[in-house]
């Protein structure tokens, strides 16, 4: 029997699926695959599944993590990046949580609140 794990990928909700392509390409994720209602986006080790899905309840309660290298590279590149206009989304600066992550927020097009932090140093 053999009950080895590959991966794990979340379903992002997306209330308009180019919108959403869009945001996360500008972000830096590569869209690895793509068809009318999905796409599975990349970004180094990092890889999540787009979904043409929207529930207002459920995109705005969705919530995903992600740990980075350093939180305050990402913000910068994050607001220098121009998504916040261009897509009207909404950041918050990065801090240090009593969880031991130094982290900021991002929510993207649809409503999914974005956690994107690193480990703080012992």
């Amino acid at each position: 029997m053999n009950l080895e794990t590959i991966e794990i990928k979340a379903f992002v909700p997306a209330r308009d699926l180019s919108e959403s392509l869009d945001f996360y390409k500008a972000l830096g994720f590569e869209a690895t695959m793509e068809s009318d209602d999905l796409a599975e986006l990349r970004h180094g080790k990092t890889v999540f599944l787009l979904s043409q899905f929207y529930n207002p309840e459920h995109a705005n309660n969705f919530v995903m993590h992600m740990l980075v290298a350093n939180a305050d590279d990402w913000y910068r590149d994050v607001v220098t990046s121009g998504v916040l206009e261009t897509f009207s989304v909404r950041t918050s600066p990065p801090d240090d949580r009593p969880w031991g992550i130094r982290d900021f927020t991002l929510i993207d097009p649809t409503g999914v609140l974005w956690r994107i932090g690193h480990v703080i140093p012992a």
